[in-house]
């Protein structure tokens, strides 16, 4: 039992005996030299990519998407075929404008040529065939009409049949004049004429069809595609995004109060969490005209220009800039985290044997972790790192000097 307290109360006592020793131990604080070095100054934010050059493709008429030429991703030339827009009505229109020219340039061709002994024959026999083909195309444009009365026919059937019965009617007429032993020049004029207003017809009846057909605007990539073969689309509608991807633009988004450390032509590197092993490399294109909100912050978007080889950083994607604002060579560094505030400014603890005093500085380039020091320190100096402890002036400590 003797032992038992013996050994309880030698306990007690070095219990203590380790809080006075702890009490009269000055605390333990870490310390950085000031030293001279290159300080490559930097601004890390964040941003979009966006093509250097592009343009939004759009429909210029309504129609079903028929065919589809490019997938997203793919290479285009200016001027090429992206997709087709079917307007069944259209196309009748060209065939049935084709059919006309092709007929006034057969009666222009007969009239001047004149009808001739041998071709008499011909002719008559052609024209009785005509007539027969007429009664039976006048048989099928009444049946047309009747299944039309009862919606089971389209009204392009009936055009067409229409045409048809037109046509060789025309074809009639044609083998008439050609009959005749003589052929006035007043008739050949008009015939000439003819065949100028059946050109111009097809020509305008071939643009108003070509407008089912969107071409790229310039030679680039498709990206954004918005569309699908089957998709009905109307004027305006968005088809696709051709850019160039050679070279991109990103907007970069730099704080307001960060804004005065921007310069033109200042690097910049671009990473992207989607590809964490490379970078893209550019510069500083244009300055930003005015601030915007962007979430909680105030902001102003700084243009970069970019080189994107093999395409890889997509349009649209979110980026992580870092723009490189400074280069100071000599420079007075020490640690960011070592400088403190008050409503006195910039302040550090200096190192005085085995106490510290409060030192007044001026800040100047800072990297992501350095800070650049003009004024209130010199080379060697020893700054007090953040710490636990409540640190004030004149008190003792046992400084820990930082080897970096």
């Amino acid at each position: 039992m003797k032992k038992l307290l013996l050994v309880l109360l030698l306990v007690v006592v070095a219990v203590i005996a380790w809080g006075v020793f702890r009490r009269t131990t000055p605390p333990s604080v870490t310390f950085a030299r000031v030293k001279r070095e290159t300080l490559v100054s930097t601004l890390p934010t964040n941003g979009k990519a966006e093509p250097f050059e592009w343009q939004p493709v759009r429909s210029e008429t309504e129609g079903l998407v028929s065919r589809l030429n490019v997938a997203e991703g793919q290479a285009v030339t200016k001027g090429a075929v992206m997709a087709v827009l079917s307007d069944p009505a259209k196309q009748a229109d060209v065939d049935t404008a084709q059919a006309k020219l092709s007929e006034a340039e057969a009666n222009l061709a007969s009239l001047e040529a004149g009808p001739k002994p041998a071709e008499l024959t011909e002719i008559d026999n052609a024209a009785a065939r005509a007539s027969l083909d007429l009664q039976a195309a006048d048989r099928e444009l009444a049946t047309s009409q009747r299944l039309a009365e009862k919606q089971a026919a389209t009204t392009a059937e009936v055009t067409a049949a229409r045409d048809k019965v037109n046509q060789i009617k025309a074809l009639i007429a044609g083998l008439d004049k050609r009959r005749r032993d003589a052929t006035p020049q007043t008739d050949i004029a008009a015939a000439r004429a003819r065949v100028e207003d059946a050109r111009v017809a097809l020509k305008l009846a071939q643009q108003q069809a070509a407008q089912g057909e969107i071409h790229a605007p310039l030679s680039g990539v498709v990206y954004g595609l918005a569309v699908r073969p089957g998709a009905y689309l109307n004027p305006g509608d968005l088809v696709a995004n051709v850019g160039e991807l050679d070279r991109l633009r990103v907007r970069v988004y730099v704080d307001e109060p960060e804004l005065g450390r921007i310069a033109l032509g200042q690097p910049v590197t671009i990473t992207w969490q989607g590809l964490p092993d490379k970078q893209w490399n550019g510069t500083v294109e244009r300055k930003p005209s005015d601030i915007e909100a962007l979430g909680s912050r105030q902001v102003g978007q700084v243009i970069c220009v970019i080189e994107n080889p093999g395409h890889l950083l997509i349009p649209g994607t979110n980026v992580d800039a870092t723009i490189r604002t400074a280069v100071v060579e000599n420079a007075l560094t020490i640690p960011k985290e070592a400088v403190r505030h008050d409503p006195g400014g910039d302040y550090v603890f200096v190192l005085k044997g085995d106490t510290f005093e409060r030192c007044g500085v001026k800040a100047g380039a800072s990297s992501i972790t350095r800070l650049q020091i003009l004024t209130g320190l010199s080379e060697g100096d020893a700054v007090a790192m953040p710490s636990d402890v409540a640190l004030k002036p004149g008190m003792k400590i046992t400084p820990a000097i930082e080897a970096r």
